[in-house]
Formats: C-alpha cells, structure tokens, sequence
C-alpha cells in the first residue's frame, strides 16, 4: 500500500535538522528578496532589459537575482533605487 506524504510533513521533519534548517531559512531570505525584486519590477511593468538598462547593469544580473542567485545589498540597491524604491533590511 502507498502511503501518502505532503510536502509539509517532510519540511517539518526535515527542519528538525539543525544544518538543514539553517541553510533552508538563508535560502527563504534570499528568495524573498528575490521575489520582491521581481514583483516590483512586474508592477512597473518594466522587462527585465528595462530594469538591467535603469539600474546601469547586465540583464544576466537581473536575471540571477530574480532567481535567488546574486543577491549582494549592493546589486539589491541598485535594482530598487532604479524603480524608485528604497531598499530596506530588517534584522529581527
């Protein structure tokens, strides 16, 4: 008999695991910003070639940030400032 596991249940126990928990929470900060980078830029209505042009960098730069990958303050900064934003960090 198959038995039926959701994602959730693995995650739970996976995180359990001190290691994995830390590397998988750098890993949701990164994806946060990311994912914040990619909204404002949707919401712009802008291409990526249109931010890479605004901020004065490559689109492959664009492109890896809006994948998690290159995620530096300063390459965070330049893409916000671009759009107009403020960028801002929390620590907590």
């Amino acid at each position: 008999m198959e038995k039926n596991i959701s994602i959730d249940s693995i995650l739970k126990n996976e995180l359990k695991n001190p290691d994995f928990k830390q590397g998988f929470e750098a890993e949701s900060e990164k994806l946060e910003s990311a994912y914040a980078i990619y909204k404002a830029r949707e919401e712009m209505g802008w291409t990526q070639n249109e931010l890479a042009q605004r901020a004065n960098v490559p689109h492959s730069t664009v492109s890896r940030t809006e994948s998690g990958n290159n995620i530096s303050i300063e390459t965070l900064n330049k893409l916000a400032f671009a759009m107009g934003k403020k960028l801002s960090i929390n620590i907590d």
